[in-house]
């Protein structure tokens, strides 16, 4: 059995103030038994302030690989597997960019392959899909937009993944907003995609996102942790706090592809 944590919580341009809400979530996550807490996209430095016109003197703080910060939160990590996001800096280029890490040093990372508009002008797009393997289990990471596309989940599902790790910042509609959020065209996608997404591929799905606002954008919230037949086993709704779920990962698995596998069954060569 293995306990997963999926956050929702706001993060915002001052790392050191981040780096102590990641220290309270972790705590929480830790009293509450978890081996595994997936923290939003932009953890680390927060997210554009408008997507559709992003300010370039304004954008989040680019780390490298190798910054300080990311030490202190491995540090922070210790025995459990945590998935933060954050933007990096490569050369001339900046990613939207998710890590997985322990104590023990860096498991794996992600860039963010499919950019909505607004984020062309701010980040190059990554160019893969890659599981890697951790402590609670062979894993694949996805960030925002990257889960409105099936092949996304499923070539990290094809890859060995059995947990996937979605990291959000993903705010409600821009252009037709509701006048409540469970109404709001956003909030109802979110959902879609995080059960389809773990249903289709009969995998556990462990979705982050913030909460609050950056300029002109409300985040949705709705942390959620998604078994293999796409049922909700916990969830934050559009709070703060942790979305909190014990499972035996691989037996849920095998039970959910017994009769029909999905994997098994694809026919790639009739597809576009």
């Amino acid at each position: 059995m293995v306990r997963i944590a999926a956050a929702s919580a706001h993060f915002g341009r001052d790392l050191e103030f981040d780096l102590q809400r990641v220290a309270k979530l972790i705590a929480d996550a830790r009293s509450a038994g978890a081996a595994l807490l997936v923290l939003p996209d932009a953890t680390l430095g927060g997210y554009l302030a408008d997507l559709r016109h992003p300010d370039p003197d304004a954008l989040p703080p680019a780390l490298d690989s190798g910054d300080p910060v990311f030490k202190r939160l491995a540090g922070l990590a210790a025995e459990m597997v945590v998935c933060a996001g954050y933007c990096e800096a490569a050369g001339a280029d900046r990613y939207n960019a998710a890590v997985c890490l322990t104590g023990d040093g860096v498991l794996g990372r992600h860039r963010k392959v499919h950019l909505p508009a607004g984020e062309i002008t701010a980040y190059a797009p990554g160019d893969r899909f890659d599981a890697f393997d951790t402590p609670v289990g062979r894993m694949g990471m996805l960030i925002d937009y990257d889960k409105t596309f099936p092949e996304s989940a499923r070539s990290l599902a094809l890859d060995g993944a059995q947990i996937l790790a979605c990291l959000s910042a993903w705010p409600t509609s821009i252009t037709n907003r509701a006048p409540r959020m469970t109404q709001d065209r956003q909030s109802r996608l979110f959902d879609l995609y995080d059960r389809a997404r773990a249903a289709e591929n009969q995998v556990v799905l462990a979705s982050s996102n913030q909460t609050g606002a950056m300029g002109g954008m409300r985040f949705l919230g709705q942390a959620k942790v998604v078994g293999p037949g796409g049922e909700i086993l916990a969830r934050t709704w559009s709070k703060a706090g942790l979305a909190v779920a014990e499972l035996d990962v691989p037996a849920e698995i095998a039970r959910a592809r017994r009769v029909l596998n999905h994997l098994d069954e694809l026919r790639p060569g009739s597809y576009r």
